[in-house]
């Protein structure tokens, strides 16, 4: 939720939007993000009190399922507004991103299609600033592609820590298929790519910059393949942290 609302306002922020524009950005992606959050926890709430997920206000019953329904029900009631006020066009994009992570969390988590949702969303991030921007003028494919690697590679790292328990509780999308040897390794192969189009489709930067990004790159890899115990896993990170700076960098 924090991930992607970030990523909203950074991309917003380099497209130069007015204040308000702005403002209506990233609070419709927040409130989205929210709904989808509040929603996953609603429906896998059996499941995570069957793992033992006491971290969770839900399962250790600091909070009420009724309390999470409204708030819920309010943060996509509220989102529907503040995406339209970007636009028509606009707002059918970013309630297609909404509706994604909805159908992730109402079955597509459990299935082989479960980075579908991922993909869709970060892809369609940029296109949902760039018609807020200007309505007559869509991102380039190489900005949308580059989005949906990094949303695949996203989607591998965020179910990586949680592999056994979702196991356990009948969970099996795509990462629980690939298993904990090889999720990390196409984790790699999407974000790696997603590196490679934004240096290939962003001719105007600068090789001096590119180079030893690429060279950054290049080490984390070999880390995430190499690297023991969470290792790996914060090799990822890092890479899907300098694919973020160069896909903001790049617009």
């Amino acid at each position: 939720m924090v991930a992607v609302t970030v990523l909203s306002a950074l991309l917003a922020a380099s497209a130069g939007l007015p204040a308000l524009t702005f403002a209506l950005v990233v609070g419709a992606v927040f409130t989205g993000q929210l709904s989808i959050g509040w929603s996953n926890d609603l429906i896998d709430v059996t499941r995570d009190r069957t793992v033992g997920r006491t971290d969770k206000p839900l399962t250790s019953g600091a909070v009420s399922l009724h309390t999470v329904r409204v708030a819920c029900g309010v943060a996509l009631a509220v989102t529907l507004p503040l995406s339209f006020a970007c636009g028509m066009a606009a707002g059918l994009a970013h309630l297609g991103l909404v509706a994604a992570g909805w159908f992730y969390n109402l079955g597509l988590k459990s299935t082989v299609w479960s980075w579908v949702p991922y993909a869709l969303a970060f892809g369609g991030l940029p296109a949902f600033v760039e018609l807020a921007h200007d309505p007559t003028q869509a991102p380039p494919t190489w900005m949308i592609l580059a989005g949906a690697l990094l949303g695949v590679g996203a989607h591998l790292v965020n179910v990586l820590p949680d592999l056994v328990d979702d196991a356990a509780t009948g969970v099996r999308g795509l990462p629980h298929r690939l298993g904990p040897r090889w999720t990390p390794a196409v984790a790699v192969a999407a974000l790696v790519l997603a590196t490679g189009t934004i240096a290939i489709g962003a001719d105007h930067l600068s090789l001096l910059l590119l180079g030893p990004v690429l060279g950054v790159v290049a080490v984390l890899c070999l880390v995430a393949l190499v690297g023991r115990d969470r290792t790996p896993f914060r090799a990822v990170i890092a890479i899907a942290l300098v694919d973020v700076a160069l896909l903001v960098g790049a617009r």
